[in-house]
């Protein structure tokens, strides 16, 4: 078994070449920039996104290529800048309107098999991934909060959390065929920061917060900028595991609505099913009635795991995070 030390020293020497799949979405290109701010170790910094990134964008230093994570190109970009860590990123969180589940598919479980098999060809030493607190699934017997040991049940009808299921199975193969590849993955809960834009996000748009009647709708959100200092931390040399990313503390709707000075409303589950049962067929609403168990189950996340083995000091707790998002969504 790799001791401590060992873990160390492979990740310096492997963090001296770093590819970013996604590097330009969300939390890549936030990762990007803070990598090309503070290099520390890392004398290769590369990111990696579908389309290319305008000059105008690119920051020193930081080598930018465009690529499809489902072709071969990510093997020959592994093999020519001699990368020794992957951040794997790159992934669907809001589908569009017209993507099919098999594109979906493709990108998120096809597309991670293609990246962990050019790290094994090319002998990467260690591959950091964002999966999800989602990968639990959204049941009512999931315990609170999951823990990392807790089974990670994806539910098959929410194309994310059972892709993000699929994905953690695959590695969790790789880790027991190929353990010479460190692995450090994230399940993050609900990310907030200053520009958040998402399906959870837009739920507190309207003039009133919907909840689902006999349900506290609890939220776990994590700081961007705490998703980003993990990412870093892994980079460099954190320990290789599975790790919650959540701030302390949850907020319930009723506790989010009396944030934000809204009216917090709850309708009875069959109602809400009936209703974007009819409307999510003619187009006429973006979820359908599975949007019901995604508001009344969230998972819970413990992050014991990321404090005391980790080692990673959380910033901000989940309140602060929404704070700290609806302040910066308020003026925009």
């Amino acid at each position: 078994m790799t001791s401590m030390v060992d873990s160390k020293a492979n990740a310096t020497e492997s963090s001296r070449s770093v590819l970013i799949t996604g590097g330009s979405g969300y939390l890549g290109s936030q990762l990007v920039a803070q990598l090309a701010d503070d290099r520390g170790d890392v004398d290769t910094l590369v990111s990696l996104d579908l389309r290319p990134v305008p000059e105008a964008e690119r920051l020193p230093g930081v080598i930018y290529e465009a690529g499809d994570i489902r072709e071969p190109v990510i093997a020959e970009l592994l093999r020519q800048h001699a990368v020794g860590t992957v951040v794997h990123l790159a992934a669907i969180v809001t589908p569009g309107k017209h993507d099919s589940r098999e594109f979906l598919h493709s990108i998120d479980v096809g597309g991670t098999e293609n990246v962990v098999a050019a790290c094994l060809d090319e002998g990467v030493r260690r591959l950091v991934v964002t999966s999800s607190g989602a990968a639990y699934g959204y049941y009512a017997d999931n315990p609170q909060p999951l823990r990392e040991d807790d089974p990670i049940r994806g539910n098959p009808e929410f194309a994310y959390s059972d892709h993000k299921r699929q994905v953690e199975e695959l590695l969790a193969r790789q880790r027991e065929e190929h353990p010479e590849l460190e692995q450090i993955i994230f399940r993050p809960g609900t990310i907030l920061g200053a520009s958040a834009q998402n399906q959870i996000t837009a739920l507190f748009d309207g003039t009133l917060v919907l909840g689902i009647r006999g349900s506290d709708t609890p939220f776990v959100f994590i700081w961007d900028q705490d998703v980003v200092g993990c990412l870093v931390e892994a980079v460099r040399g954190g320990r290789p595991g599975i790790y919650n990313l959540a701030g302390d503390g949850v907020m319930t709707l009723v506790e989010i609505a009396e944030a934000i000075d809204k009216r917090a409303v709850s309708l009875p589950a069959w109602l809400i099913r009936g209703v974007l049962g009819v409307l999510h067929p003619l187009g006429l609403a973006q979820y359908g009635p599975e949007q019901v168990d995604f508001l009344r189950y969230r998972p819970v996340l413990s992050n014991d795991r990321l404090r005391n083995e980790f080692g990673y000091k959380l910033r901000k707790s989940s309140r602060e995070a929404f704070d700290f998002f609806w302040a910066h969504h308020r003026s925009r």
